[in-house]
């Protein structure tokens, strides 16, 4: 699956991103500090960027994804987008 965070403009040469991944209540980190984090290094990979491809899907990744993008030099400083997928 793709999960998609498209960043339109940004002044800012290296933008920070991240993707959490929210369960249960529960936040955890799916990508940080420029690397794959937990059970995704090695079943995940970033594309274009921003965009986050997860490999074989299971109903264990059923959850809320965040993208969020963290960009200082820019007028809007942080932004974020939260996508919800559903694996059967």
């Amino acid at each position: 699956v793709e999960l998609s965070c498209i960043i339109k403009s940004t002044v800012t040469p290296d933008p920070r991103i991240e993707w959490k991944k929210i369960r249960d209540g529960e936040t955890s980190y799916v990508f940080f500090d420029n690397k794959m984090q937990g059970d995704f290094v090695t079943r995940a990979e970033i594309l274009s960027r921003t965009s986050l491809m997860i490999k074989n899907t299971t109903r264990m990744d059923t959850a809320t994804y965040r993208c969020e993008v963290a960009a200082p030099s820019d007028t809007k400083t942080i932004d974020e987008i939260n996508i919800q997928l559903t694996v059967q």
